[in-house]
């Protein structure tokens, strides 16, 4: 009796059977499918949504985050060649006078020693300005110099360049001497430059300004403030002189302590300061 009712027991246990094992496998394998889609999908629209907002404004968004300027300023030059110059400190130091008198230096040592003693043009000044865009869509809405320094006339070395030529034509001009400082085209000088043309500039896109700058009245160190628009918002960007420098432009002094003329090994030669004017025939 005992055993009867044992086996009993076991024929009344329920039977999963293969069918409805199977029928699970099945399912799970089908869900992890459909959800692979889905991420698929999902990850799709995101790069397609992700790319045209990129495209349109996200490059422009990522850089202002980070604190890129909508324009930068790609080269700077003052054209020194054949133009009279002027120094505000005397060459005193030997070295320094080596290389004024072109003994073994390079063009990079000669401009250094230059620029420790402040040279400066003498009544103008022309710089090659080459801006380039860092937006999406940049305007250059107005550049205007600022004055940094404005002191006597400098009178200390007079460096004389007996071949000098006639200044080549620029058209924006601006003077420091008049009020208010603004860049002007050459034939209408009343007529701010900027109110009547602005510059349109896109990401990667350059654009090369030729600035002439004038001033007799005095010694002055400026540099250039360009005004930006990108976007809604406007900015302003200082355009620095050759070094990262200040711009240098004096007018012609009455009379100088010591006078140097172009020799043929890249320096200067001593000579009369009153010879110079003479030869000259401008101080």
């Amino acid at each position: 009796m005992a055993r009867a009712r044992r086996s009993r027991k076991r024929d009344d246990n329920p039977d999963d059977g293969p069918d409805d094992k199977g029928e699970g496998k099945a399912w799970k394998a089908a869900r992890t499918w459909i959800a692979g889609i889905v991420s698929a999908v999902l990850i799709a629209a995101i790069g397609v949504v992700f790319t045209a907002w990129y495209t349109a404004s996200g490059s422009d968004t990522i850089d202002r985050i980070g604190g890129e300027p909508p324009l930068t300023v790609g080269h700077v030059e003052v054209k020194y060649d054949e133009r009279d110059l002027a120094l505000r400190e005397p060459v005193t130091d030997p070295e320094d006078r080596a290389a004024l008198l072109g003994k073994a230096v390079s063009d990079a040592e000669l401009a250094a020693m230059l620029s420790r003693h402040h040279v400066a043009t003498i009544d103008d000044l022309t710089a090659t300005v080459v801006l380039v865009g860092n937006r999406s869509s940049v305007r250059v809405i107005d550049i205007e110099p600022r004055i940094l320094l404005r002191a006597p006339r400098s009178d200390a070395v007079y460096l004389v360049e007996e071949t000098a030529g006639e200044t080549g034509t620029v058209e924006l001009v601006a003077d420091l001497d008049r009020r208010p400082l603004r860049f002007a085209m050459k034939k209408e000088p009343d007529v701010p430059y900027f109110r009547k043309k602005q510059i349109d500039l896109q990401r990667g896109e350059r654009v090369t300004l030729d600035l002439s700058v004038v001033g007799e009245g005095a010694y002055y160190e400026f540099d250039l403030v360009a005004t930006v628009l990108a976007g809604e918002r406007s900015e302003q960007i200082v355009i620095k002189g050759p070094g990262s420098g200040p711009f240098r432009l004096t007018g012609r002094a009455s009379s100088y302590r010591k006078a140097y003329r172009k020799a043929s090994n890249g320096g200067w030669t001593p000579m009369p300061p009153d010879q110079a004017c003479t030869t000259a025939d401008k101080c």
